[in-house]
């Protein structure tokens, strides 16, 4: 991957990322950050924080099914119901194709199972479908992402918060390999740091 966009209309969520990612040189080249509509850009992949059933009816996902039409929500819940529960868990990922130039395709990473707050419990969440979402870009070989903020818009998580999970997420993926942690502390404590 060549070039990962991060978009945010939040000027804290901005301001956050700048903070995190500043602390990692290598990011310097690779994660742009932009204040402004993630929908003036242009990528190969546009990053849908969806549920766990395609459902694109509400938050930022309602902006993408109105602007680049509802046909992205059919194809993505057909692939959906094609999986052995007929769900797209958090954690896991899946890109269709949108037909438009601007962003050929779209990667839904869900950090909800439906639409929630994300609590104490669930604020990793935002880890886990950042994560899936970078794993399935570099497996179809995309070579620039848009990311939204990741749990920032329904799920209400605080933006230096998903900040952290995003680079945390990155970090694992295109940085570093990351080791099975020898215990269960230590895989709740390494997430973030």
């Amino acid at each position: 991957m060549k070039k990962i966009f991060l978009y945010g209309l939040d000027v804290e969520l901005v301001h956050a990322w700048k903070q995190v990612f500043a602390q990692e040189c290598a990011f310097r080249e690779l994660v742009e950050i932009r204040h402004g509509d993630i929908l003036t850009g242009k990528a190969d992949a546009l990053v849908s924080p969806a549920n766990s059933f395609g459902f694109m009816d509400g938050g930022i996902d309602l902006y993408y099914s109105q602007r680049l039409g509802w046909h992205v929500q059919e194809r993505l819940q057909e692939q959906i119901k094609s999986l052995s529960m007929q769900e797209l868990l958090v954690g896991q990922a899946l890109a269709v194709p949108t037909d438009r130039e601007q962003y050929p395709w779209l990667i839904s990473a869900p950090t909800m199972r439906v639409p929630c707050v994300l609590s104490d419990s669930l604020q990793a969440n935002a880890y886990l479908a950042t994560r899936a979402a970078t794993l399935c870009a570099l497996e179809k070989g995309f070579e620039s992402v848009a990311f939204p903020g990741m749990g920032t818009g329904t799920g209400k998580l605080a933006c230096v918060l998903a900040a952290r999970y995003m680079y945390a997420a990155f970090r694992d993926c295109l940085l570093e390999k990351r080791e099975f942690p020898k215990t269960l502390w230590e895989a709740t404590t390494n997430l973030v740091h």
